[in-house]
């Protein structure tokens, strides 16, 4: 190779660059030869543009070879006329020329780019001349980059792990409304009446009936309890509501709980189901102690000081303060 001697040894790049290179020059030389070879051609033609010369310079030279010696006044505007137009066709050829030159070179990268468009997933060769010479001269540095860049989306793929900010806000916007509706429908329990059966104890049982709403507190109903007693129990009468405790399968409800949550909750006691207020029996043919009786026993109100004096003595030492978060496995015998 030129310029190179025997001992020198380059890369397989290198000598992919040097030759083309080499076929740059000698395209170069050969337009060179052509432009030479035409403008030789051209000369002493009066009719053909020369090169470095204007439209003006090239008319009057055409002009005066045309217009040796004598000639009338006519023939002078005439061959003038003719030569300027002549000139101005062989212009306008010549524009028009580069024009399709031009828009062919434009439509042809417009098909080279479709094609590199459309060959997505693949490694087919380039169609461009010399690809194969400039794949291997950037493979270790561009071709990574390239064929990434080629790659698409496989909508076969399961993106819905992906976040995404539309699917998101409408997850938001489902869990909000849920929300609200089971709100609404709480607050629609809550609102449902509710009917009680309770024993006034106060060493014996006096049973009554009273109606409040599931959403009512236990402070609520002994209030409404008092009222329902006072005309019948003095000592009712006189005390206060906080002075009233109501047990419930022998537990003492604080005042603070409402019945809905005893009922939303499956609150236990220890003899019984705390979300039951009426009284009915576990009526069995066969006792089997596996299965869970089913059962629930009227609940007691009873007065603060009487339970203060004999909470020793049964059944009141059996009662203890309920606890939601203690649990009762199995409910035990209950005495009334």
């Amino acid at each position: 190779m030129s310029g190179m001697g025997d001992g020198y040894v380059g890369t397989a790049q290198d000598a992919v660059r040097i030759r083309r290179l080499e076929k740059q020059r000698e395209a170069e030389r050969q337009k060179i030869q052509e432009l030479k070879t035409k403008s030789a051609s051209e000369k002493g033609q009066p009719g053909l543009l020369q090169f470095g010369s204007s439209t003006s310079e090239i008319l009057e030279t055409a002009f005066k070879k045309e217009t040796v010696g004598l000639v009338t006044r006519e023939q002078y505007v005439e061959k003038r006329v003719n030569i300027r137009n002549k000139i101005e066709e062989e212009e306008k050829e010549k524009l028009q020329k580069l024009q399709q030159e031009e828009e062919e070179l434009q439509l042809q990268k417009r098909k080279k780019r479709k094609i590199k468009g459309s060959s997505r997933l693949s490694f087919a060769e380039d169609i461009e001349d010399g690809s194969e010479e400039e794949d291997a001269e950037n493979k270790s540095s561009d071709a990574t980059r390239v064929w990434c860049g080629r790659l698409g989306k496989d909508p076969t793929v399961e993106t819905s792990f992906l976040p995404d900010s539309e699917r998101e806000a409408e997850e938001q916007a489902e869990r909000e409304r849920l929300r609200k509706q089971w709100l609404v429908e709480q607050d629609k329990i809550r609102n449902e009446p509710l009917q009680i059966t309770y024993s006034y104890w106060d060493g014996t049982g006096h049973r009554k009936v009273l109606q409040v709403r599931k959403g009512d507190k236990i402070g609520d109903f002994l209030r409404a309890v008092q009222q329902q007693l006072a005309p019948e129990f003095r000592e009712v009468r006189t005390t206060s509501v906080e002075n009233l405790l109501y047990v419930k399968e022998d537990l003492i409800i604080p005042h603070q709980h409402s019945f809905y949550e005893l009922i939303v909750n499956k609150a236990r006691g220890k003899s019984g189901p705390l979300f039951h207020f009426d009284v009915h029996e576990d009526v069995r043919t066969i006792a089997d102690a596996t299965i869970e009786k089913d059962e629930s026993h009227a609940g007691k109100v009873v007065e603060r000081h009487w339970y203060e004096k004999n909470k020793h003595i049964f059944p009141a030492s059996r009662w203890e303060i309920y606890d939601p978060t203690k649990k009762w496995e199995r409910y035990t015998i209950h005495g009334d």
